[in-house]
């Protein structure tokens, strides 16, 4: 009778264990995305902040095309009072288009690429750039783990309980986002 209890009362002991690990497991994982957005927003911002005076040093070059730097200060609105994940990233994949047509365009232009303020700029926005897509696959990295966590057996049984539901996937811009910008001179 004794060794009955004993055990029952392991078994509890077991299930419990089992449980606050698959809790803490979900709240763990939640965290660590939240975190990973957030480093995504503060490269995003860092970026949007390099913008104006990207803009102000190509304004000084002589005849250089007002409809970039338009598309580039319209993409970097659009970032900033973007909300969602999916408006933040449609934002992002614009920026990144529009920055890749500047650059490009700069080309064109020897004075502007000698400058020293529109080299740090733009090896700075690349580094930035660079940032970006390592967080943005750490960040769909975690959500994935999360996602399987939560839909998968013995952690899918205490979503609700550690308030965790599945995450979206930061969206890779599309093939044409990615493609390298038309220039004709």
């Amino acid at each position: 009778m004794t060794w009955i209890l004993i055990a029952i009362l392991l078994l509890v002991v077991i299930l419990v264990l089992v449980g606050f690990s698959q809790f803490n497991k979900l709240r763990r994982l939640n965290l660590l995305c939240t975190g990973a957005l957030g480093d995504i927003d503060t490269l995003l911002t860092k970026r949007a902040d390099l913008i104006p005076n990207l803009v102000s040093t190509v304004e000084g070059a002589k005849d250089f095309e007002s409809s970039t730097l338009e598309a580039v200060t319209q993409a970097r609105t659009a970032g900033m009072q973007a909300q969602s994940l999916e408006a933040k990233a449609e934002a992002d994949g614009m920026l990144t288009q529009a920055l890749g047509k500047l650059f490009a365009l700069a080309e064109a232009y020897p004075a502007l690429t000698a400058t020293e303020n529109f080299r740090l700029l733009q090896v700075q926005i690349s580094e930035i750039e660079s940032q970006l897509q390592f967080a943005r696959q750490f960040y769909n990295d975690t959500v994935v783990t999360l996602n399987t966590a939560v839909v998968t057996v013995p952690s899918m049984w205490f979503t609700g309980i550690a308030k965790v539901t599945e995450r979206s996937v930061y969206a890779e811009t599309d093939e044409t986002k990615r493609a390298v910008p038309k220039v004709e001179f």
